[in-house]
């Protein structure tokens, strides 16, 4: 199945909200509103014509499209902008692949978990909370998995600036 005929079944299911296909450099991905993420993903697991069963990958992403201010010692930061929380499903039964984006405002990245749907996403929500700061709403046991639980910031976003110390302890950069 095509991520155009995907589109087509959740514009039917869904025919109140807006979907859009974006062209990527190799493949379609499909933009969901992340109000209705937890009721399409389940829509996409359990509808017997998509059958996505696996979850691959989640990730996160800093879009870096607010407005960039530079300061006199060359460091800067966006105003504004979104992240991004993009799924990679697949139908192992159907053979066919999805990618899904959430886009949400960097200054209140929240997004419905999905780790009832797959329970992969339990891991892969908490790195994107962890390094991006993305908020997975509803999610068990969001805490930080990689960086110290009173490590400030998110070090993947496109602004971060590394703290020259960490309780006391020069950081290595």
């Amino acid at each position: 199945m095509t991520p155009q005929e995907i589109l087509g079944l959740l514009q039917e299911k869904f025919a109140d909200q807006s979907f859009e296909l974006k062209e990527n450099i190799s493949e379609q991905i499909l933009i969901v509103p992340a109000s209705i993420l937890k009721e399409a993903c389940y829509f996409l697991k359990d509808d017997e014509r998509l059958s996505f069963d696996s979850l691959m990958n989640l990730s996160g992403v800093d879009l870096a499209d607010g407005e960039k201010k530079t300061f006199e010692d060359g460091s800067f930061e966006y105003v504004g902008g979104n992240l991004a929380s993009v799924y990679h499903l697949h139908s192992i039964n159907r053979d066919h692949k999805l990618t899904l984006k959430v886009i949400v405002p960097k200054d209140n990245p929240r997004i419905p978990t999905v780790e009832k749907i797959w329970r992969t996403a339990d891991y892969h929500e908490r790195e994107a909370f962890d390094l991006f700061g993305i908020v997975y709403e509803g999610h068990h046991n969001l805490i930080r998995i990689l960086l110290p639980y009173d490590w400030e910031g998110y070090p993947l976003r496109k602004d971060y600036k590394v703290p020259e110390f960490y309780q006391g302890m020069k950081v290595p950069y």
